[in-house]
């Protein structure tokens, strides 16, 4: 793993920010008495994303990056769940679930890419 450069630099990082940005803005509307529910969960969930990517980048062997990066990745799928039964609910339109969803799956493969690089997966028999 490169040591140089910061997390600001990893193209994950900032996909996840965008990623944070857009879910903190659709909550915004969100009906009050889920201040300090789903819309609590499903911005921490999102924040976590980039922050676990940041906190790797502090790491000193690729095992770790990994297991950090795959932190990212299961806050990754609970956002998806909470970004899931927010639309079910209606607090988020269909075309705003679909574009926070697109997105989160933007930053899937991208984390995915890197963990497979990190393990020495070919990108044929990645998943």
């Amino acid at each position: 793993m490169s040591t140089s450069g910061s997390f600001r630099d990893l193209r994950v990082w900032q996909a996840g920010m965008k990623l944070a940005r857009e879910v903190c803005s659709a909550t915004a509307t969100f009906p009050r008495p889920e201040l300090y529910g789903l819309t609590q969960q499903i911005r921490r969930a999102a924040v976590s994303v980039p922050s676990n990517v940041a906190e790797v980048k502090g790491r000193h062997s690729d095992k770790e990056f990994a297991h950090f990066l795959c932190n990212a990745r299961g806050s990754l799928l609970e956002l998806e769940t909470q970004l899931i039964l927010a639309e079910e609910l209606e607090y988020l339109s269909a075309a705003e679930g679909k574009c926070l969803l697109a997105l989160a799956e933007c930053v899937g493969r991208a984390l995915s890419g890197l963990i497979n690089s990190l393990r020495g997966v070919p990108r044929e028999h990645a998943a």
